[in-house]
């Protein structure tokens, strides 16, 4: 009924080399291995607004914990003036939930959310 992408950061090319939003007012290293990134979250049609994303979002915390990621950042939209299709990368209330805390807020709409261990 969903799925999640999740693997170490620099494994995301478009989002170490192209993208700026969640680059905006840090200067880390971005080929950090140790840091992974949950970029995506998807629930089927007829399942949605059941908690399936938040249980995906938490299964990826183990999960990457468990292959020896020292971080996970996410990069959720927030729901203000959303449109649905923009929310694949998730909710600051889903990563909330899972123990993720905002870092950086790089536009009005875009959230950079960590969790460290």
């Amino acid at each position: 009924v969903g799925w999640c992408a999740i693997e170490p950061r620099p494994e995301y090319v478009g989002l170490v080399r192209n993208s700026r939003v969640p680059w905006a007012g840090r200067s880390e290293d971005k080929s950090d291995r140790g840091v992974w990134a949950l970029t995506c979250l998807f629930t089927r049609a007829g399942f949605r607004r059941r908690g399936v994303s938040r249980a995906l979002a938490l299964a990826a915390v183990d999960f990457a914990r468990a292959h020896g990621a020292r971080a996970i950042e996410s990069y959720p939209m927030t729901t203000t003036n959303v449109i649905e299709e923009e929310l694949h990368v998730g909710t600051c209330g889903t990563f909330a939930a899972a123990g993720f805390v905002e870092i950086s807020r790089p536009t009005l709409r875009r959230v950079v959310m960590r969790i460290d261990f």
